[in-house]
């Protein structure tokens, strides 16, 4: 089985690109962010043609998650059960393992947070802990579990072009990493770091002055497996290729492959 995530920054903008990206990495589930899409503009007929069923959970601006996958989705959940939110962040679902297991997609954008110390860093961190507890239970039900996205939070210096300019800025506060931690905690393993990978490896670059030309990035999507999983992992890689189209999203794919 074969997952991956892609803030794609527009689904509008870039259903052609994610067309084309799935017939060319013909992926078992791809979890989508930032769709900027409401539930009735999605377009399920393009997917289905290609082969894919859909789920979708849409928002205008700068939310809406998507999962995108060979086989349907099963026990579909929205958000964070118990967390009041207005925000289309979190969408989770059930798919097929084998004959005998079946895995737990939770596919997330996580909240930007601005910068520290305003009221959308305070309402990043009290998601990142509501998180925390409803995956804690979700791992009692699904042993076979991964939590994949835009996490917007980097694990470490290693994650950042520039780890001096950008410590204590957001996306790599010790308080966000704390909480990221805290996922790992229950139980999970960043799929990236469980191979060898190149230095400098990064998920996301800013648009402005030449970022992905100069590589000046920061890994801030990440897959993260459960225990049982982690076994069954034979490779991670982020794909840099459709951020080198026209009009591409700042994010690039983020792919693990299970045995």
């Amino acid at each position: 089985m074969i997952l991956a995530t892609w803030n794609v920054n527009s689904l509008t903008v870039r259903l052609s690109q994610v067309l084309d990206w799935l017939a060319a990495n013909p992926v078992d589930v791809l979890a989508l962010q930032e769709l900027k899409m409401t539930d009735d503009k999605f377009p399920h007929a393009a997917f289905a043609q290609a082969g894919y069923a859909t789920q979708c959970f849409g928002q205008k601006t700068y939310n809406g998650v998507a999962l995108i996958s060979r086989a349907s989705a099963m026990d579909v959940v929205k958000n964070i059960p118990g967390f009041e939110d207005d925000l289309a962040r979190v969408l989770s679902g059930t798919f097929a393992l084998n004959t005998e297991a079946n895995i737990r997609v939770i596919g997330a954008y996580f909240p930007n947070g601005q910068e520290p110390g305003s009221d959308k860093f305070e309402y990043k961190l009290a998601w990142l802990k509501a998180l925390r507890t409803w995956v804690r239970a979700e791992l009692q039900m699904h042993p076979n579990l991964v939590l994949m996205g835009d996490y917007n939070i980097t694990f470490d210096d290693a994650d950042v072009w520039d780890p001096v300019g950008m410590r204590d800025q957001i996306h790599c506060t010790d308080e966000e990493r704390y909480e990221l931690n805290s996922l790992i905690s229950l139980g999970l393993h960043d799929a990236h770091r469980l191979f060898t990978q190149p230095a400098k490896s990064y998920s996301w670059w800013d648009y402005r002055d030449f970022g992905f030309k100069r590589n000046r990035g920061m890994r801030i999507d990440h897959i993260l497996l459960s225990n049982t999983l982690k076994a069954s992992a034979k490779a991670c890689w982020i794909d840099k290729t459709p951020r080198k189209n026209e009009r591409p999203s700042d994010h690039t794919p983020v792919i693990v492959e299970l045995c």
